[in-house]
């Protein structure tokens, strides 16, 4: 059984791939622009793009199951073509916000609705993980590895970061298990405050950061060369924080699925040290 990961280069698909790999699976990793040597040498590399669906049959030849970054634009291309290979299984990574209340107008939700409701109108077997806010958005805090500061309006904000071996974990267990269609929220262990978080990063690499707060349009500005625009308006009306899902959706599929708490800020940290060094 041939298991496609695509986006293999990617913060989760590659983790998606190691985990799939440590179980002993044949997987074909796929990138846009692949390189062998960033694979394990046991794993297929093929060239493919979501955004041109001239180039899915080839990567789809042969597979069975697949790991697949949301596309909307071209879902119901990718949906059909796997149709046609014969594709069994379809384990699509998501998000949390089809989930919450506001869905109907959150952009970031009506991309995954989008390529959710793809996969279903084609018929496929499908799961869908829906992960929240990602951890590795503060690799973006650049700033800690160049002078061991973050500079923000809101250092009491909270978010609740993910750690992308979780989301790859439930992943790799919905590809390597003959379930059928379901949904995994992936939420992390809860909120943190963003003085809390940095906090973890510097006992992480072992070195002071300061936390230097700052007005609000200098952050504005400084947001503005990491994020599209209406994602910082969204960020700065709410605070700094991320919002979090109403406590009767917010059931994180991790503690039941994997059998352990889901991963903390603390471990990611420790994780990623070195690129905050």
């Amino acid at each position: 059984m041939t298991i496609l990961v695509t986006g293999a280069r990617g913060h989760v698909g590659a983790a998606v791939l190691n985990e799939l790999v440590a179980a002993g699976a044949q997987v074909r990793a796929s990138s846009r622009t692949p390189r062998a040597d960033d694979f394990p040498q046991d794993v297929e590399v093929v060239q493919a793009d979501l955004a041109d669906p001239a180039t899915l049959p080839q990567a789809l030849a042969g597979v069975r199951k697949v790991f697949l970054y949301a596309h909307p634009e071209t879902a119901p291309e990718f949906a059909a073509a796997a149709r046609r290979a014969g594709v069994e299984h379809v384990v699509l990574l998501s998000s949390y916000t089809v989930m919450a209340p506001d869905a109907a107008s959150n952009p970031i939700a009506a991309r995954h609705l989008a390529v959710e409701r793809a996969l279903d109108e084609a018929g496929l077997t499908r799961t869908f993980v829906r992960p929240g806010y990602f951890a590795t958005n503060s690799l973006r805090w650049q700033s800690i590895r160049h002078d061991r500061v973050l500079r923000t309006a809101f250092p009491e904000a909270t978010t609740a970061p993910v750690h992308e071996r979780d989301i790859a974990a439930v992943a790799a267990r919905a590809l390597l298990d003959d379930a059928g269609n379901a949904a995994y929220p992936v939420l992390g262990p809860g909120p943190v405050t963003i003085r809390d978080q940095v906090a973890a990063v510097a006992e992480a690499i072992g070195e002071p950061v300061r936390v230097e707060e700052v007005d609000v349009e200098t952050y504005r500005t400084d947001l503005l060369t990491q994020l599209p625009a209406p994602l910082v308006e969204m960020l700065l009306q709410a605070g700094g924080s991320v919002r979090q899902l109403p406590a009767e959706v917010a059931v994180d599929a991790v503690p039941e699925l994997l059998g352990r708490p889901a991963l903390t800020f603390a471990e990611w940290a420790r994780d990623h040290a070195d690129d905050f060094r």
